[in-house]
């Protein structure tokens, strides 16, 4: 019972640490390449440039906007469809190999 529990604390550590990982990937890193690549394509931002671009942001999240809020929670988000993809190929081919 105990090693279940150990087992247990240590998988939410690990999920917790992706997690907090990919979240300050989202506040952080994103923004800065979401405005890099925005002034790159669309020309200079109608602010002051990334400080206004990023007080805005974070403004939004603290406001709970939804697409600001998916914005930030995306590298999470893709983390998780990807393990829930492989999981899925894996136990179809699994599937498979047992019927044929």
């Amino acid at each position: 019972m105990a090693k279940n529990i150990e087992t247990l604390k240590k998988l939410a550590l690990r999920e917790l640490a992706i997690f907090l990982g990919l979240l300050f990937f989202g506040l952080l890193i994103l923004p800065l390449a979401i405005y890099f690549v925005g002034m790159a394509v669309f020309g200079e931002y109608g602010g002051t440039g990334f400080a206004a671009f990023y007080g805005e942001l974070h403004g939004a999240i603290r406001e709970f906007d939804p697409v600001v809020s998916f914005l930030v929670l995306s590298p999470y988000l893709i983390w998780q469809l990807t393990r829930l993809t492989t999981w899925g190929f894996r136990r179809a081919t699994r599937h498979r190999q047992e019927i044929g």
